[in-house]
């Protein structure tokens, strides 16, 4: 009996961002694919429905949100992880990553909470085999005031993270910073915190609009970048102001083993269709 990709998976419970680049393992040596997801709030279609969605489209997996700012954020609910699981053996569509987007209003830095929401995120996160946690630094939680960086709230940043990273490290769990900085900065932070379960979820996008130099950025990070988004403001990929070719030149210059993740606009509204044509473009980019 021939052993498909899908079969392969669900056999072993392994999920492509575990191997990162899959193609290879089934035949192909000439072409590598990168998996592609989506953010579920970008499919406008957040919960298990998402990867339905992600199913029609064509691509890998979804990034899921963790919830909103409360005592027990949604992701930590035993009934939604079992609805993410069997929605996942249902489609055979992966979850690689949960995103904290809850703190831009409720920051690391100041809200109680929040350690212990990056706990239990971390737990949800080993039982839905996501590697990798999206711990937002936007809005309230921005890291700098204008161009100047906030010392103290980034020292109260380095000491939380300081807190998680162990119990990130023993479950296998990433977790990612995205966030207005440079690379540099970025860089600079990682190495207070001290434990490479802490790593920069990066995105072309944010980058580029922040007037960074994403090409030599993503030069300088290397390995310390756990995954990547794609988008630039309301163009499709290709359109607008991210010079794309570029960055995939640098991407593949690192030898970049993770997963890809659309967090793109919708210039039609059409979800499905806009959804493929990005999903087309940063597939051709990368063949």
């Amino acid at each position: 009996m021939s052993l498909t990709r899908r079969r392969f998976l669900k056999i072993t419970g392994i999920g492509l961002s575990t191997f990162g680049l899959s193609h290879s393992l089934f035949g192909d040596e000439k072409k590598i694919e990168y998996p592609i997801a989506a953010c579920d709030w970008s499919l406008w279609t957040e919960g298990p429905s998402a990867l339905d969605l992600a199913k029609q489209i064509g691509l890998n997996g979804v990034e899921i949100s963790a919830g909103k700012p409360e005592d027990k954020i949604a992701i930590a609910n035993s009934e939604l992880k079992e609805q993410y699981k069997s929605k996942m053996q249902e489609t055979g569509i992966l979850i690689p990553s949960i995103a904290m987007g809850l703190l831009n209003d409720a920051p690391l830095a100041s809200e109680p909470r929040a350690i212990n929401w990056i706990l239990d995120t971390i737990d949800s996160a080993k039982e839905l085999n996501a590697k990798v946690i999206l711990l937002a630094f936007f809005g309230k939680g921005d890291l700098r005031n204008k161009n100047e960086l906030k010392s103290n709230e980034v020292a109260e940043v380095i000491n939380r993270l300081k807190e998680c990273a162990p119990k990130a490290k023993e479950k296998g769990i990433i977790l990612g910073i995205e966030n207005t900085l440079s690379a540099q900065q970025n860089m600079e932070i990682l190495e207070k915190i001290g434990s490479d379960a802490c790593k920069v979820y990066y995105d072309v996008g944010n980058s580029t609009y922040n007037g960074y130099d994403v090409p030599a950025e993503i030069r300088m990070l290397k390995d310390k970048i756990c995954q990547i988004h794609f988008k630039d403001g309301a163009f499709y990929l290709g359109k607008g102001k991210v010079k794309m070719e570029p960055i995939a030149e640098a991407i593949k210059e690192i030898n970049y083993k993770g997963w890809f993740v659309l967090e793109t606009g919708l210039p039609t509204m059409n979800k499905v269709n806009d959804f493929k044509k990005n999903l087309d473009f940063l597939r051709q980019l990368f063949s």
